[in-house]
């Protein structure tokens, strides 16, 4: 009979969603399943207000953190689900996955919605991915 499966918060500190009561992810096993990420710093504060692409670099560099912190990288990067304000900066997302992941690339679902967290936001991205563990075995 197979053991249990270990499940447990991921960690990062500072986490600025704490007061919002927000976990950084959970881990299940080998995988890690990142709540969405926006462009803040760890004070709150929205970072490249009206600049796509410092918001997507932001996003990514909090998603960075987060994994590193956990036992991941970005090249373990398995799915992403992105939020935007305006497809029209599907180019730019193109651009910031050739930037940021490597072959195989992670599946990815993009969403236009209506609006996001803050007025200032313009992106949202959500990433499961798996354990360096687990890659290492694989």
């Amino acid at each position: 009979m197979p053991g249990k499966t270990e499940i447990s918060q991921l960690t990062v500190e500072p986490w600025a969603f704490e007061p919002n009561r927000i976990a950084p992810g959970w881990k299940i096993g080998d995988v890690l399943i990142l709540s969405g990420q926006v462009a803040v710093d760890s004070n709150m504060d929205v970072v490249g207000a009206g600049d796509f692409d410092a918001q997507a670099v932001q996003i990514l560099e909090n998603i960075q953190t987060i994994l590193e912190t956990n036992g991941s990288k970005l090249d373990n990067i398995i799915k992403v689900t992105i939020y935007l304000t305006d497809i029209a900066h599907l180019s730019s997302i193109v651009e910031l996955r050739a930037k940021y992941f490597t072959p195989p690339y992670p599946a990815s679902t993009m969403i236009e919605v209506s609006a996001l967290a803050f007025p200032e936001l313009m992106i949202e991205i959500e990433a499961i991915a798996v354990t360096d563990a687990a890659m290492s075995g694989a």
